[in-house]
C-alpha cells in the first residue's frame, strides 16, 4: 500500500492511524504545503480534488480521508473497526459525518488561528469565539458519551479515528475549554493507542 500527505495534516493522520489499527504495511511519500506535488499531473490523475490523503491499495485509488478509514476498516478490519450490526456502524458513520459537517470548522479557526499565523497577525475575537462555540459542540459529544467508552460503543471504532484526531487538537491548543468529563475520559482512552500516540499526538505544525 502507498499513502500520498505530509505527516503534520490530521487528515493524513486519519489514514496513518487507521492502517496501523488494522496492521497494515505500507509506505508513505510527503506531498502538499511545503513538499508540493499535490498539483502536479501525476497526483491529480488519482485524485482531482489536490489534496491529501490519498492511498493506493494494490490499484485501488481512494480519497478523501473519511473515505478512505472507511475502506481500510472495511477491508481489514471488519468486525472490529468496521462493526459488522447497521445500527452500530450508523453510530460510528454518524460520528464520522459529525467531524466533517460540524466540528472540523471552529478547529480550523483555532487551529490555523494559533499555531499557522504569526502572533502579530491572529484574529483572536475570531479564535475565541470558535473556541466558546468549539465547546458547546464538543458538548454534544460529551452527551452521547454518557455510558458509552466509544462512540460506537465499547470498543474502538472508524467512528473513532475522524473525530478522535480533532479532540487531540481541542486540548492541545491554547483555548479555554468547558469540563466536558466524557469527553475527557475518552480521549485518556485514545491516548494509550500506541498509532495514536504516534500518529496524531506529535507537537502540532
Amino acid at each position: 500500500m502507498k499513502i500520498w500527505g505530509r505527516a503534520n495534516s490530521i487528515n493524513v493522520m486519519k489514514v496513518l492511524w487507521a492502517a496501523d489499527e488494522c496492521g497494515v504495511a505500507y509506505d508513505r511519500t510527503d506531498v502538499g504545503m511545503a513538499f508540493g506535488g499535490n498539483d502536479q499531473k501525476w497526483y491529480l490523475d488519482m485524485n482531482p480534488n489536490g489534496v491529501v490523503p490519498t492511498i493506493d491499495d494494490g490499484g485501488r485509488i481512494v480519497w478523501e480521508s473519511n473515505s478512505a478509514v472507511r475502506y481500510l476498516s472495511a477491508k481489514y478490519a471488519a468486525g472490529t473497526l468496521w462493526p459488522n450490526d447497521p445500527g452500530q456502524r450508523s453510530d460510528a458513520d454518524r460520528w464520522m459525518d459529525w467531524q466533517l459537517s460540524t466540528i472540523s470548522e471552529v478547529m480550523r479557526v483555532m487551529f490555523w488561528g494559533l499555531i499557522r499565523t504569526p502572533a502579530d497577525k491572529r484574529d483572536m475575537a475570531a479564535i475565541e469565539k470558535a473556541a466558546v462555540d468549539g465547546g458547546k459542540l464538543w458538548g454534544r459529544l460529551d452527551s452521547w458519551l454518557d455510558g458509552r467508552r466509544y462512540v460506537a460503543g465499547s470498543h474502538l471504532t472508524m467512528g473513532d479515528i475522524p473525530v478522535g484526531c480533532f479532540v487531540h487538537r481541542w486540548y492541545a491548543l491554547d483555548v479555554e475549554r468547558p469540563d466536558l468529563k466524557n469527553v475527557k475520559a475518552w480521549y485518556e482512552r485514545l491516548k494509550t493507542r500506541p498509532a495514536y500516540a504516534k500518529y496524531v499526538m506529535p507537537p502540532l505544525t
